[in-house]
Order: C-alpha cells, then sequence, then structure tokens
C-alpha cells in the first residue's frame, strides 16, 4: 500500500529537492520516498497515536505529535505538505484545512489522500482507510476551492482489493494498471493537489502550473480533465 502511494507521490513532486516537506496523518511511509533531497521534511503525527520516533536523515527524530486544530509550525513554513487519511477524521475538516493553508507558503502545494467514498478500501475496517469520514473526489475539491487553494491536479490509487495476502500485494502494480482502465472512479484513494493562494480567483479552477506528470485542471468554465 505505502509503495503503491509513495509511487504516485512522487510522480506528482518528483522527489522534492530543496524544498521543505510536511506530512500528516499515516505519511511516513510516503515521505520516506523522498529519501534526504527535501532540505526539511517533518511528520505530524496525530497526538492519539502516542510517541512516534522517526529519523530519515540521521540527525534525530523529526516527528510532531499534534492533538488539536492548531498545529504548532509558523506561518508559510512548508512548500509541500501532504495529508494521508488526515481529514477523515478531522473533527472540523475545514478549520484543519485553514490551518494547513497558514503553514503552507504562498504557491505552496499539497495534496489531499483520502479515503474514496466510492472505494472498497473505506469498508475495510481493519485498515486505517476503513475508519473515519470518507471522501468523495469532487468533495475534496470543493473544499479545497472554499479554502483559497486551487485543484492542480487528482488522481486515484488503490485499486487492489483491501487484502494482506501475498497474492494480491505482490501483484499491487497490477491491480493500479488494471484499475485504471476498467474502473478509474474505484480507486480506494483519492488524491488532489492543490496550489496555496492568497486571494480566491475570480473564476476558480486552477490557473498555476504543475509537473508535466500529472493533468492541469483547466479553469471553472470548462470541463476539469483528470488523470486516474
Amino acid at each position: 500500500v505505502s509503495r503503491v502511494l509513495a509511487g504516485k507521490m512522487t510522480d506528482i513532486w518528483g522527489d522534492a529537492r530543496g524544498l521543505s516537506v510536511l506530512g500528516l496523518g499515516f505519511a511516513i511511509p510516503i515521505l520516506d520516498a523522498f529519501g534526504q533531497a527535501p532540505s526539511r521534511i517533518v511528520a505530524g503525527v496525530p497526538f492519539e497515536h502516542g510517541p512516534v520516533v522517526w529519523d530519515y536523515s540521521g540527525r534525530g527524530n523529526a516527528t510532531v505529535s499534534i492533538g488539536d486544530e492548531r498545529m504548532p509550525f509558523p506561518d508559510g513554513m512548508f512548500d509541500r505538505v501532504i495529508v494521508l487519511h488526515g481529514l477523515e477524521e478531522a473533527g472540523n475538516p475545514r478549520t484543519y484545512l485553514r490551518e494547513i493553508w497558514r503553514i503552507t507558503a504562498p504557491e505552496g502545494r499539497i495534496v489531499l489522500a483520502a479515503s474514496n467514498r466510492a472505494g472498497l478500501w473505506s469498508r475495510a475496517t481493519r485498515t486505517p482507510f476503513g475508519h473515519g469520514r470518507p471522501w468523495s473526489r469532487a468533495q475534496l475539491m470543493n473544499l479545497l476551492s472554499s479554502g483559497l487553494f486551487q485543484v492542480t491536479a487528482s488522481t486515484s490509487a488503490l485499486y487492489m482489493p483491501p487484502m494482506a495476502t501475498g497474492l494480491v500485494t505482490s501483484a499491487a502494480e497490477g491491480w493500479e494498471t488494471i484499475g485504471r482502465l476498467v474502473a478509474p472512479g474505484l480507486g480506494g484513494v483519492v488524491l488532489v493537489e492543490a496550489v496555496k493562494r492568497l486571494y480566491a480567483s475570480p473564476g476558480g479552477g486552477a490557473v498555476a502550473p504543475v509537473t508535466e506528470k500529472v493533468r492541469i485542471a483547466r479553469p471553472a468554465a470548462s470541463q476539469r480533465r483528470e488523470r486516474h
């Protein structure tokens, strides 16, 4: 699972070289994929998980426990923020997103990765994705648009069944390929990328360039194109 999601993130952001990166929720396995290319990586771990030690660089623990809606970071600290299964259990999603907006640098980018309401993983209670509130792609995009973010790209992942058997996990890449072709809307996780804006765009939609490896969402007046 983490390998599939990490691959999606490196497709979107490359290795984030020289950037300041924050992971929220269950993001540590994803952050590992960036290696030591970023200038800073911090993992914000939910307080209820208890103490977590993660030393990605050999320079000491890089985790912070987050137990309330106010995050312990200064304004504009991070160039990139990945939220993996953090939004589903947020008491107030809009307040949670507003804090993410505050700590993201101007023109910084975030990815919300949440359980897909239409996917099998949101029903798998033995996994983190089976708990909390699942989201649809449209709901994530609307939340971001109302929170001074402009959506730039979206995709899906985890088309394999939510079973930890060797037969399933060993064929993860095959499941992803077939799933995107046969049932692109049924991936277990929806990922939506957005860029921080200081002011709302009158027409909405995305106007900023993004990595060439994902398709750019067009302004709201035209139909958005999505890569699944």
